[in-house]
């Protein structure tokens, strides 16, 4: 079997999906994309082709190698989440030729179904708790939310009170029994962070994501010894060597990215990697179908997986945008806030092209938001 070809396609709402085709008739299916940047990774996947047209898509291994480290400068989102996309299509090739899904592929199932998490909306604690009371009407068990907008880098005590206030809120509408995760989305200094997560401890969350920027992960074990909250971050990270900082200062969660972080090669052995710190995994997700499949593929032979994010009902992806570019949406329902595993082959979908290709003539430009501080510098997103 050999690759003969390929298309891109940019699709609603900040997508790019790739489709790489074979001699014998088997497409697979990537999701290669930095948020804000779908053009620039386009051009990187269609360097990347002059690598693999003609060869077989098989040898995933060799092929991550070679796109990896073949070049003289390696790393970073751009290339390695081209990489990724790349990488999820040859394993979905893969299976659908051996008729199996990808997580037998990677040793087979250690859980026969897989507990997601939903997205918590609105600026007022009562906006939120009753955003969280909906995600827990329909099943699931674990709500994440942001405890904050704009922050500025120091807060003052009543901007403090205000994320207390939101967080209680949430925690008092879901209850006991049910998980409660902050993302601090990088929003926070170092500084911020020891100051707000001791006061957030009662209120027990299951983990707070990003507490500092990427570019501060060597902050991150002073974090860490300020606070009882199990400490999350990756979804910035692009590699296992990116990972191994942050793993020694004893984060407790890691988020790699199956979009960004070198696609399910890498994923996995970012996810062995953190077994050995007793670190668990909850890969981030808040894109499109393809990276929820492959992501849960992961999950399902992961013996340290803790939970999926997942973008359907996120706000900028709705339920609907994800689940219009199926044929089939089944594989996507969950029940009691689980996901069951997926049997299909390769990653267990089957994507709608006629779908695909008409949002693809419509295409995007999505960016991300442009926050400013009150005296009118640049403040995080």
């Amino acid at each position: 079997m050999k690759i003969t070809g390929y298309e891109l396609f940019l699709v609603e709402p900040r997508w790019l999906f790739l489709r790489v085709d074979t001699d014998e008739g088997i497409s697979g299916w990537g999701e290669p994309i930095v948020e804000g940047r779908a053009r620039t990774v386009a051009q990187c996947v269609e360097e990347t082709f002059d690598h693999l047209m003609g060869q077989d898509p098989t040898r995933i291994e060799e092929h991550w190698q070679l796109i990896a480290k073949g070049g003289f400068y390696r790393g970073g989102p751009v290339l390695n989440s081209a990489l990724a996309g790349i990488d999820q299509a040859l394993w979905d090739i893969t299976g659908k030729a051996l008729g199996v899904p990808v997580h037998a592929l990677l040793g087979g199932h250690v859980r026969d179904r897989v507990r997601i998490y939903g997205w918590v909306g609105g600026e007022t604690p009562e906006e939120l708790a009753d955003s969280a009371a909906e995600q827990v009407a329909k099943g699931l068990t674990a709500v994440k939310m942001n405890p904050c907008g704009q922050l500025e880098p120091l807060a003052t005590p009543a901007a403090i009170d205000a994320i207390v206030a939101r967080v209680t809120a949430v925690r008092e509408a879901v209850g006991p029994e049910c998980d409660v995760a902050l993302d601090f989305h990088g929003r926070f200094s170092g500084a911020m962070s020891r100051r707000v997560l001791p006061l957030l401890e009662p209120l027990l969350p299951m983990f707070v994501e990003e507490p500092v920027l990427p570019e501060y992960s060597a902050d991150l074990g002073a974090v860490v010894r300020s606070t009882s909250i199990p400490i999350a971050t990756g979804e910035r990270l692009y590699s296992r060597w990116d990972f191994r900082s942050v793993m020694s200062d004893g984060i407790a969660v890691a988020q790699p990215d199956v979009s960004h972080a070198g696609g399910i090669s890498e994923t996995r052995r970012i996810a062995a990697m953190a077994e050995t710190y007793d670190v668990l995994v909850a890969p981030h997700c808040p894109l499109g179908p393809i990276a929820l499949a492959a992501s849960l593929q992961i999950d399902f032979a992961t013996p340290n997986f803790l939970i999926q994010e997942q973008s359907l009902g996120i706000g900028y992806g709705d339920s609907g945008g994800l689940l219009d570019y199926l044929l089939d949406t089944s594989p996507f329902t969950a029940q009691d806030g689980y996901i069951s595993r997926l049997t299909g082959p390769g990653l267990g979908i089957t994507i709608d092209e006629d779908a695909v290709r008409a949002a693809a003539e419509r295409g995007h430009r999505w960016r991300n938001p442009v926050w400013r501080n009150a005296d009118g510098s640049l403040a995080p997103w």
